[in-house]
């Protein structure tokens, strides 16, 4: 069996990032990978100001305390002051622009009163609540790399820097397949010996949590013509061609011939738990090599090697530079005492004390397991765990994104 780290670099190595770029307002920028790094086109801030609501003075005029000053101006943010005359001060909000002659702020909290005037209470430094223009950013500087997946804060360091459009990779089409006679949608009768498809709405939102578009091409019949005419209709204008069932080498599993004569295809079995077997190859359509994936038919076995192994095919194949997902270091609160020969991912639950504990079945089949768990405990092979000890926790908040 490959070991799960020479399955994943297989898969890596075969990703090539989709090549076509949009170009799009910050509003529809949200979620979708930067193609080309920005840099700023002016300094933030743009010039300097005040950090605090207070009056803007000049060092020199602040000699003993209290001292009192006449306020000859008062600057909000948005508008520029004049110079600040000597023996002066200057009213000042957060954000305004500091006036040419001031060399500080003296915060409002530390000021008092007389008339037309304000009584300085505290002995400023320069540069005492002064923000610097190009402190934050400096016009020039790349704020935000390729490869980016955007969030809110990237799009508004854009924004700050009057970035109005970013380029983006185009969002991965996805053609998702279910196989199987023995399978049902949710709201059906059940009759014997059938289940209902799980794996297929567990795939789709997976998918779409990732920003794919997903073409679902609904349930295919456990018949090779069909499997093979459903095939070809997947890898038109699609990116990835992804399946949950029918790749084993039994007579009513038609998947693997199918891909076969559609193109190549190899079938690993990984040192994993849950989720050993997995296929992958390539669909030949028109001069396109269209990437296959074929995923376990048992639900967990799917869930867990999607987000371990196909969620990171998917992250490059979308330009993300980063694929391997954060980790945290977590407590055990319980004994695993006997570790299976392959690496691990057991369905767990972290504490709100740092620590970790797993659901009591690890069964393959216990989807149930997934939804009580809000991450997955990354065990090495023959690993025993003992209560106490720090393992790695992959939370689902960084796998499902």
């Amino acid at each position: 069996m490959l070991s799960f780290d020479e399955a994943l670099t297989r898969l890596l190595d075969r990703a090539q990032t989709v090549g076509e770029v949009r170009w799009l307002p910050l509003r529809a920028a949200a979620g979708r990978v930067l193609a080309q790094p920005q840099l700023a086109t002016v300094d933030a801030p743009p010039l300097d100001n005040s950090a605090m609501d207070g009056y803007a003075v000049a060092i020199a005029d602040v000699a003993c305390l209290p001292t009192r000053l006449p306020v000859a101006q008062r600057i909000a943010a948005g508008s520029i002051g004049s110079r600040l005359q000597r023996g002066t001060a200057a009213r000042i909000f957060t954000g305004a622009p500091i006036p040419a002659g001031a060399d500080a702020v003296v915060m409002q909290e530390l000021c008092g009163h007389a008339g037309d005037a304000v009584l300085i209470r505290h002995l400023p430094q320069i540069g005492e609540h002064v923000r610097r223009a190009g402190s934050d950013i400096a016009a020039g500087s790349e704020i935000l790399p390729a490869g980016q997946r955007l969030r809110a804060q990237d799009i508004a360091l854009a924004a700050s820097v009057g970035i109005a459009q970013l380029p983006v990779f185009r969002r991965l089409r996805v053609a998702l397949l279910s196989t199987g006679d023995e399978l049902r949608m949710p709201g059906e009768p059940l009759p014997p010996g059938a289940i209902y498809n799980a794996n297929r709405f567990l795939l789709s939102a997976l998918l779409e949590g990732l920003g794919c578009v997903v073409r679902d091409l609904g349930q295919v019949p456990d018949d090779l013509p069909a499997t093979r005419q459903a095939l070809h209709a997947a890898a038109i204008d699609n990116d990835l061609v992804l399946s949950s069932g029918g790749v084993s080498v039994g007579e009513e599993d038609h998947v693997k011939a199918a891909v076969e004569l559609a193109g190549r295809l190899e079938m690993w079995k990984i040192a994993v738990k849950p989720g050993k077997p997995l296929a992958f190859g390539e669909i030949l359509l028109a001069g396109r090599q269209v990437p296959f994936i074929g995923l376990p038919g048992n639900p967990v076995s799917s869930f867990v090697t999607f987000l371990m192994l196909v969620r990171p095919f998917l992250l490059k194949l979308q330009g993300v530079r980063r694929t391997a997902p954060a980790s945290l270091p977590l407590r055990a609160e319980f004994d695993w005492l006997q570790p299976d020969a392959r690496r691990e991912f057991l369905r767990a639950r972290s504490t709100a004390d740092g620590g970790v504990d797993i659901f009591p079945n690890q069964g393959a089949g216990v989807l149930s397991s997934a939804v009580w768990g809000d991450g997955l405990i990354d065990n090495p092979p023959q690993q025993v765990i003992r209560r106490g000890d720090l393992l790695r926790f992959l939370p689902f908040s960084a796998l499902l994104t």
